[in-house]
């Protein structure tokens, strides 16, 4: 049960810290954060909740990382779907609190709320094609960074470094194709 409590907040706390730097933080023309500061704000709250909860659940916060271990025998299949419903019901818990405050300023339009897509909602315009392309390919290469960052061969200690700056580097590249979702 602890480790299904642990992929609730830490997935609560990706979506609040990065769709909230999204939706709150990074349209300000002069003093946003954007891009960047979006791209910064999703790794680190992979970085901080892997030393967080990392000893308690692994720090998945993710289905497709959760899927991706078990496909490369690091996982359970057993705990497989509790840990996919954990992460859901974490990720609708800090949507809803981001929802509440983003809300609070006048004028709010749900819109988009910092949605994953292509063509018109794309912040770029890219191609349906182009976008399963980029989420494909950073997928494949976060979960490369996780199994090899969490290998019993790493430092055990910097995992959570290069995981986290590995989600940096993956929103830096792929914001303006999709939004990233990996």
């Amino acid at each position: 049960m602890k480790k299904l409590i642990a992929e609730f907040i830490g997935t609560f706390w990706l979506v609040l810290g990065g769709c909230g730097s999204a939706v709150l933080a990074a349209g300000y023309p002069e003093l946003g954060i954007g891009f960047v500061g979006v791209s910064l704000a999703f790794g680190l709250t992979v970085l901080t909740m892997a030393y967080a909860i990392g000893h308690i659940s692994g720090c998945h916060l993710n289905p497709a990382v959760s899927i991706g271990l078990w496909m490369g025998g690091r996982f359970n299949s057993k705990e497989l779907l509790p840990y996919i419903g954990s992460q859901v019901l974490g990720a609708i818990a800090g949507a809803g609190v981001l929802y509440v405050i983003a809300s609070g300023k006048p004028g709010f339009e749900l819109g988009g709320f910092a949605a994953n897509g292509f063509r018109e909602h794309s912040p770029g315009g890219y191609s349906m094609l182009a976008a399963l392309v980029t989420e494909v390919v950073m997928t494949f290469f976060f979960l490369i960074i996780i199994l090899g960052a969490t290998h019993s061969r790493a430092p055990k200690y910097l995992a959570g470094l290069a995981i986290g700056l590995g989600l940096t580097l993956i929103h830096l590249i792929s914001i303006p194709v999709t939004n990233t979702s990996v």
